[in-house]
């Protein structure tokens, strides 16, 4: 790979990743998604924002029956590419699309470390392009984001997402609008004496009400 890529691995994980230096990178959130969701053996997964594939490297592990990726980023698309290429995954697809505009049936699994903020919300002059398009809902607002999981999820298809805690109600609020329950959610605190920044949500499609908190996660 050239100068502008490096070589990581997801934290708590033995899984390496290929990232470009200018590109939105694995983090914490990465970490904590990855070994929150819940993939059976035979499932089909859809990664939602898939970036450099890193959540669908994890995914592969349990030996899904395919795997798709989907960003609005060509490059992104092709980092995701070569780290499959690499790992030896065959049974993935990806695609450079808006995911407004995909397409797919009987998926199981849908899993996406989505945009944060409203597009008024922290904005910085100095974020590259790629950057306010990961971190920002400039092409992918929350409530757009649920509507169209629970359009590829099938019946009792389960979604998971990392998310900051600030936006729980917003987030609950759309997951209901578009049938999808929360089942099972983990607050995650970077300090004990500190608020929750960041929440780790499970919802099924047409669930039953059973909400399950989990212990809280201390970094």
């Amino acid at each position: 790979m050239e100068t502008n890529y490096t070589y990581d691995y997801i934290h708590k994980t033995d899984i390496y990743v290929y990232q470009r230096k200018d590109m939105f990178r694995i983090n914490i959130d990465t970490s904590l998604l990855a070994r929150f969701m819940r993939i059976h053996k035979k499932e089909t997964v859809l990664d939602i924002g898939t970036n450099n594939g890193a959540l669908l490297l994890a995914a592969a592990q349990y030996e899904p029956s395919f795997l798709y990726g989907v960003d609005i980023q060509q490059e992104a698309i092709e980092v995701a590419n070569y780290n499959m290429q690499q790992a030896k995954i065959q049974n993935v697809e990806l695609f450079h699309c808006d995911v407004k505009d995909i397409m797919l049936n009987n998926i199981d699994v849908v899993i996406c470390n989505p945009p944060y903020f409203p597009v008024q919300e922290h904005s910085n002059v100095n974020e590259s392009s790629y950057l306010k398009i990961a971190r920002h809902e400039q092409y992918l607002t929350l409530d757009t984001l649920v509507h169209k999981v629970s359009q590829l999820l099938q019946e009792k298809g389960r979604f998971y997402m990392v998310h900051r805690a600030d936006r729980l109600c917003d987030i609950i609020t759309s997951l209901r609008k578009y049938r999808l329950e929360p089942k099972c959610i983990q607050f995650v605190y970077r300090k004990q004496d500190q608020a929750a920044y960041t929440v780790l949500i499970e919802a099924i499609k047409d669930g039953k009400a059973n909400l399950e908190v989990l212990s809280p996660h201390y970094l």
